[in-house]
């Protein structure tokens, strides 16, 4: 009998590991995947230091200290460019290095890692058997986009999905030593990005929202997208990989019992931004945290889900309300220009907008005053400056 299994030990579980053991370092923690470290996964591989901030609060320093920091961030919309320095530097990690950084703390904290995949799950009354002969008082399901966890407490993959491609690229001249975005022009809302390594190599990829009309995208067409928005980021590239991203709604839910949810399992992604690892860390260590607080007081199954729940609302419910507005609103193309013009204008809009895109930010009323004010036409008519006086 194990106090914690964990399903997928990418960041989400190997943090979730992490978390329970920084709780209760007696726990005795089960961390399964199905494949071996290190291993690639398809992402844009930047690294907010809002993950770095969580990781240190459960014992994890030091991790990207041999990593180049990236200081500058450019937004593109058409003509409109907007480039500033971030408030806090990032990272650009690939997913191959960073997950498997993570999976070894987790061990060295004290987790059991095991290669396996699950195919079949059974909540009883006091434990949950994976593949009948794993058994253990709390499971977290840390398993991806395609959730089985999430399949199994009865919870349906996001409504709202977005596909992209990844590659690997020498970075050019005119993008070194920073990350770019360019926003999407013919098929709304997507965008493209080149993201410097610091090591001669950058992260470069497309991605775009599905909807009922468009469905799917074909990797020629998006990398003719990419090279639309960003041309020449993707001369030489390699290693490409598209892949789904379910983006987080409104409100997230998690039902009561003994399996838990976290990172992209959960639906976690930020519709604004496609970022999922800030949110795969968190949620990781707050189902971890919840786990140990379970078997240490030896309380009722049920209350491992509701105490997840009531943690992950506590921080990200008004933030994903936020963006999930906001990404709606993001859609409509006057916005999103807008939104460059607003952070072009004023450093403080800039900094709102990476926090909503990359932390837990929410709209404030500088970014909002920002956009409007660039969203509504210019004109020198003043009753149409000033409607009301013509009334």
């Amino acid at each position: 009998m194990w106090d914690l299994a964990i399903v997928g030990a990418g960041p989400a579980g190997a943090a979730a590991a992490l978390g329970a053991l920084s709780a209760r370092p007696d726990l005795r923690v089960l961390l399964l995947d199905r494949a071996d470290f290190p291993r690639d996964k398809a992402c844009g591989d930047g690294i907010a230091p809002h993950v770095l901030d969580v990781l240190a609060g459960v014992g994890l320093t030091g991790l990207l200290d041999d990593c180049v920091p990236v200081r500058e961030l450019e937004l593109v919309h058409g003509a409109e460019v907007v480039r500033r320095p971030m408030r806090r530097a990032a990272y650009v990690v690939p997913r191959e290095v960073f997950d498997a950084r993570l999976v070894q703390a987790a061990v060295r904290a004290g987790a059991t890692l095991r290669r396996h995949r699950v195919r079949d799950v059974h909540a009883g009354q006091r434990s949950v058997v994976l593949d009948a002969d794993i058994e253990a008082r709390v499971v977290i399901g840390a398993d991806g986009a395609y959730s089985l966890l999430r399949r199994t407490v009865g919870l349906a993959a996001s409504r709202r999905q977005a596909l992209a491609i990844r590659g690997y690229a020498p970075t050019s001249a005119e993008r070194r030593g920073r990350q770019v975005i360019a926003f999407g022009r013919s098929r709304q809302p997507s965008y493209a990005w080149s993201f410097d390594r610091g090591d001669g190599m950058a992260n470069v990829g497309y991605g775009e929202l599905l909807t009922t009309r468009r469905t799917s995208a074909t990797r020629e067409l998006m990398l003719e997208q990419l090279e639309d928005l960003l041309p020449g980021s993707a001369a030489g590239g390699t290693a490409w990989r598209g892949h789904h991203l379910p983006l987080s709604s409104w409100r997230w839910q998690q039902p009561d019992g003994p399996i838990l949810l976290a990172g992209d399992a959960a639906g976690l992604i930020n519709p604004l931004t496609g970022e999922g690892l800030y949110y795969a860390v968190t949620t990781g260590v707050l189902a971890g945290c919840a786990a140990a607080d379970v078997c240490a007081t030896r309380g009722s199954l049920a209350e491992a889900g509701a105490r997840h729940r009531a943690a992950v609302r506590s921080l990200l419910a008004a933030h994903l309300r936020h963006t999930a507005a906001l990404s709606r609103l993001a859609a409509v193309p006057p916005v999103t220009g807008a939104g460059v013009r607003a952070a072009a204008a004023d450093q403080g809009v800039f900094d709102d907008l990476v926090e909503i895109g990359l932390g837990r930010g929410r709209v404030t009323s500088r970014l909002a005053r920002g956009c409007l004010g660039r969203a509504l036409p210019r004109t020198t008519d003043p009753a149409l400056r000033h409607p009301h006086r013509s009334l």
